[in-house]
């Protein structure tokens, strides 16, 4: 007799870093989701376009940290033809690549949607995935600021027909560009040193962004954080441009800023198209509660060319523990002119809006939690013979045919599991057709929906039991109109 020594290699069952599984109830609401902005961005004349996941390495261009590593940043493979292509990064470079490929031939300015997939090959944390969904409406060939502002309003009404509460703050590179040209800041890498400390505004307030305008800032664990090296003279007007946006209107924070920018005339043309923006908001009814101007608004700023949206969420979120949850941006944009030049070397202007599809779903989730909008399962017929199985089938085939999602339990368990089974499912309704309803031609209907209701007013059990919330018993003929009323309340 011989002896099997080999041991069978069994993987273990785990996710990859940065990627998760997603179930009916969060891929229903990223499927509302998207509809809902689907929908407006076709009411705004924005033509569908879909492309590829890969992309050739190369026409990712800025997104690609180092061309002789092209795994970096990105997921990339080496293509039988030796070439180098890349899952893409977001939505927009494709964009770029398919504008430069097909300029002749479209309609100019070209205005487009798309929705879908990213990957982008970073480390994975909290909020961070390496694969999450994009939803994006860019118009290219325009170089007007009415095209900025058609974002801004796309954006708002797209923030409306979601009933997500969520404004809109503007700013203009051209601003803070002007202002540092103005004050002798000329060197890149101090600029960026600029941005980088007017962005931590809401943690350390002026008093710690000047300091990190300046020489920098220990913080309470003596941690010390270098800072721009602003000359003294120019931390105060810096701050001053910052500062401009406690305005409540937008042409109160307009008026700020042009005493901020008198001596910049590139300041002062940002102005110009902020101004011809706000002209345009305003004439398509976007309020100062939904769209406001925010000289603090900076992120992004390396990336546009010109003005920038970010979406701030507003209301406040608990998870199902009570904690506060930080929500942060849930959409952005802006104007950027030099993408499509990578490819044509001629600059052709652009400007677009992002939704942001993840933490959308995630603060939708939150907001439906226990409303089991997102979640809602089948009609479930219960299996209590084999012999009928034909029967259950056949009023399955009939519910579907009615437009009423249903199936029969599959499974070779009791009439208690099979109920479980239906619950968990968060099925509006169970359907039985037992022995006796098969004699009488009638069919047994449990309201799971008014179940779970009523269960939160009921805490004798017997009185649960006897009472049997949600159920009757009705003529086959009339089931289907029942439970169509179950569905659609």
């Amino acid at each position: 007799m011989t002896q099997n020594n080999e041991t069978t290699f069994r993987p273990e069952a785990r996710s990859p870093r940065g990627f998760i599984d997603k179930r009916s109830g969060q891929i229903a609401i990223e499927r509302r989701l998207i509809e809902t902005v689907s929908k407006v961005y076709e009411d705004f004349g924005f033509e569908a376009l879909q492309t590829p996941a890969f992309e050739y390495a190369d026409a990712l261009g800025k997104f690609l940290p180092d061309s002789d590593r092209p795994n970096v940043g990105v997921f990339a493979q080496q293509d039988d033809d030796d070439q180098w292509m890349a899952l893409r990064y977001d939505l927009t470079a494709p964009l770029a690549r398919f504008v430069a490929q097909n300029w002749e031939t479209l309609p100019k300015p070209f205005r487009r949607y798309a929705f879908g997939p990213v990957w982008r090959n970073e480390k994975p944390g909290p909020g961070r995935l390496r694969e999450f969904m994009q939803c994006d409406a860019d118009i290219i060939g325009s170089d007007r600021p009415e095209a900025d502002a058609e974002m801004i309003a796309l954006a708002v009404a797209g923030y409306k027909a979601l009933d997500v509460p969520a404004r809109i703050r503007i700013n203009n590179r051209k601003l803070l560009n002007g202002l540092l040209v103005s004050l002798g800041v000329t060197d890149s890498g101090q600029q960026l040193g600029v941005l980088r400390a007017i962005d931590k505004m809401d943690r350390f307030g002026p008093e710690g962004v000047a300091l990190l305008l300046g020489a920098g800032r220990k913080d309470e664990s003596g941690d010390y954080t270098k800072g721009a090296q602003l000359p003294d003279a120019a931390i105060q007007p810096v701050l001053d441009f910052v500062l401009a946006g406690g305005a409540d209107t937008r042409s109160g924070v307009l008026e700020k800023l042009a005493a901020v920018l008198a001596n910049s005339a590139e300041g002062q043309a940002g102005l110009e198209d902020l101004a011809r923006i706000n002209a345009a908001v305003s004439a398509m009814g976007v309020s100062e509660d939904e769209a406001i101007f925010d000289p603090g608004i900076v992120r992004g700023l390396e990336y546009y060319t010109g003005p920038v949206f970010e979406a701030e969420f507003l209301r406040e979120l608990r998870d199902d523990k009570g904690n506060l949850v930080q929500m942060g941006s849930v959409g952005g944009g802006g104007r950027y002119d030099d993408l499509v030049a990578r490819f044509t070397g001629q600059q052709t202007p652009a400007t677009g809006f992002s939704f942001g599809v993840s933490r959308l779903a995630a603060a939708l989730s939150l907001i439906d939690a226990g409303k089991r909008s997102g979640a809602r399962g089948p009609i479930v017929i219960i299996a209590f013979s084999d012999s009928d199985m034909g029967e259950y089938f056949g009023f399955a085939a009939e519910l579907r045919a009615a437009g009423l999602p249903a199936e029969v339990y599959l499974g070779r368990s009791g009439m208690k599991a099979q109920m479980k089974y239906a619950d968990r499912r968060f099925s509006p309704a169970a359907v039985m057709i037992g022995e006796d309803e098969l004699k009488s031609g009638t069919v047994t209907i449990k309201d799971l929906d008014l179940g779970r209701d009523l269960a939160m007013q009921i805490s004798d059990n017997k009185a649960w039991r006897e009472g049997r919330p949600g159920q009757v018993t009705l003529p086959r003929a009339e089931a289907v109109k029942h439970l169509k009323s179950i569905v659609e309340s």
